[in-house]
């Protein structure tokens, strides 16, 4: 029989935040997170998420192990905000047992009927930053650390229990080497000549702390447009510059400024940290944080995670600018591949700006979607 459980104790949220670890023990594609990160996530006094989200935790055991995970999220914002009287569902991991991923999507279910919501989609995180979507092709690559990574049966699960796709995600590559500078060295020059612009760069994060605000700003705007988007609140700025600007290098940040300095487009580069993470094995102590602060200044890898470029400015050639400025950061630092995190499959807009790199699409997931009766 099985048996769900809310986790509300540290305690039985740390088992909740272990529980892959045991699912993916022999998996050498599966990424940790760091287990103090992922519980200071969850925390409603430390998350400003929580200010329009609410989230509860459950296990599932049977015979007295742990076979199961799921969160049951509403993001208040999106429901009356936007009118998608959705229930989401996130960190959903489970052995392969439908008898377990039923009793945990039912618990979801229960929790969306009594809000009085009108369908489950999942897995997704507490907000349009976090982690998305059933991994659905591309098992035998390593993930990041801002994707999913699960086993084959998810999705299968999800179909069996009637879930279909409500939407899905791309993830592609290229060797650096495709990134070949006739394709904007060309038209860089043109382009900063005839707006006024020019690229700002970093080699501090203290220099580019002052610019983070209207960097997220840039984003609110231009990603607006996409379902389901909602905006970052100023908390939540605050929390994402403690959080995650430090993990990057800030020399993989990229800015292009008008005449008024005002930011017209940004590119978030993060070096890839999934083999650091995975030697940290969850741990930024006794020597985890050695890893990760190796892998921040030496990774053959770069993961681009955000790019965002002013409505006024999109299809004019301002990514030649971003493009120009990666190629000499790549070089120096002797980058070799260069991964996309997942975009909508239907974001053309964002495809084309890729096209010229030859990129390989080598993961695709999707989230599944369910009315509730």
């Amino acid at each position: 029989m099985i048996q769900i459980r809310e986790a509300r104790s540290k305690k039985e949220l740390k088992a909740f935040v272990r529980f892959p670890f045991a699912l993916y023990r022999n998996s050498p594609y599966w990424v940790p997170p760091i287990i103090s990160e992922e519980l200071s996530s969850f925390d409603t006094a430390v998350n400003p998420v929580f200010k329009q989200a609410e989230a509860r935790f459950f296990t599932a055991s049977s015979n007295g192990k742990l076979v199961g995970r799921i969160a049951a999220i509403v993001n208040w914002g999106e429901v009356r905000g936007q009118g998608l009287r959705k229930m989401r569902f996130g960190w959903f991991d489970f052995e392969d047992d439908l008898a377990v991923s039923k009793a945990l999507l039912e618990k979801v279910a229960e929790i969306g009927k009594a809000h009085g919501l009108e369908y489950l989609e999942g897995p997704m995180g507490f907000s349009n930053l976090d982690k998305v979507g059933v991994l659905t092709e591309g098992f035998d690559h390593i993930g990041t650390m801002v994707t999913w990574y699960n086993h084959p049966y998810y999705a299968r699960h999800l179909e069996t229990l009637g879930f279909a796709v409500e939407k899905e995600y791309i993830e592609s590559k290229f060797p650096a080497s495709n990134a070949d500078p006739k394709y904007f060295m060309r038209i860089e020059s043109i382009i900063r000549q005839r707006f006024g612009l020019r690229p700002l760069n970093f080699r501090k994060t203290a220099d580019l702390m002052p610019w983070v605000d209207q960097m997220f700003d840039l984003f609110n705007t231009t990603y607006a447009g996409l379902s389901s988007f909602v905006a970052i609140s100023e908390a939540q700025k605050a929390f994402m510059k403690k959080k995650f600007i430090s993990f990057i290098n800030p020399e993989y940040i990229k800015f292009v400024l008008d005449r008024e300095d005002r930011l017209v487009a940004f590119a978030i580069v993060m070096p890839s940290y999934s083999k650091a993470l995975q030697k940290a094995r969850g741990r930024l102590f006794p020597i985890g944080f050695l890893h990760l602060l190796w892998a921040r200044k030496y990774n053959r890898d770069a993961i681009f995670y955000l790019i965002g470029i002013r409505p006024e400015y999109q299809n004019k050639g301002v990514t030649a600018i971003i493009f120009k400025e990666y190629h000499e950061i790549f070089n120096k630092k002797r980058v070799q591949m260069c991964y996309r995190t997942p975009e909508l499959a239907d974001n053309f807009a964002i495809q084309q700006i890729w096209k010229n790199f030859d990129p390989e699409v080598y993961q695709r997931r999707c989230t599944y979607r369910k009315a509730l009766q």
